[in-house]
């Protein structure tokens, strides 16, 4: 029999669908750099966003994603030089939902850079580490607009597009991604 040595106040209870912001958002950075027509829009994105980052089935997600860290293979079984990493498959539907949300789209949206902000915080709860690659593809398109040419093919693909489990447009074949809803 377990002994008990203390009550736990400083987490949460299991189960059950949690709205990951506390008060109405995008809150006050909202409110000053949003056009007051996209407030309602916005905020309704976002709890969007927080009810479904905040269910049991994606927070399962972030933690099978945390137990199961992503595996380098270096070659393939016959010695050739493959340099790919593999993540739980847990991973790559966080990722897709993320993108989903339209948080590597701020330069297509309305206000869309103070959206995504306040979106990134509420998304990356459920796993931390999906933050990296969904900053460095929102970071991409000012480089990308240089070259006027690859801003063409390259700027909007990253935003509305995943390839079946990974977010890379190197790959073949595409999917859209699944929304949050």
């Amino acid at each position: 029999m377990a002994r008990t040595t203390h009550t736990v106040t400083n987490q949460p209870l299991p189960g059950g669908v949690r709205r990951l912001h506390g008060r109405p958002c995008p809150g006050r950075g909202g409110r000053r750099h949003l056009a007051p027509e996209l407030l309602d829009e916005a905020r309704e994105s976002l709890a969007l966003l927080g009810r479904a980052t905040g269910s049991e089935q994606v927070r399962e997600w972030g933690e099978q994603a945390n137990e199961n860290p992503p595996r380098l293979r270096t070659h393939d079984r016959y010695g050739h030089r493959v340099g790919e990493v593999h993540f739980h498959p847990a991973w790559h539907r966080i990722l897709g939902r993320s993108v989903s949300a339209g948080l590597t789209d701020a330069w297509g949206l309305p206000g869309g850079h103070v959206r995504r902000a306040a979106g990134f915080l509420v998304a990356t709860q459920a796993e931390a580490g999906h933050g990296c690659p969904l900053s460095m593809t929102h970071a991409a398109v000012p480089a990308l607009r240089i070259e006027p040419e690859l801003a063409g093919v390259w700027s909007r693909r990253p935003a509305r597009t995943c390839t079946s489990g990974r977010c890379c447009p190197s790959r073949r074949s595409r999917a859209p991604c699944s929304g949050w809803r």
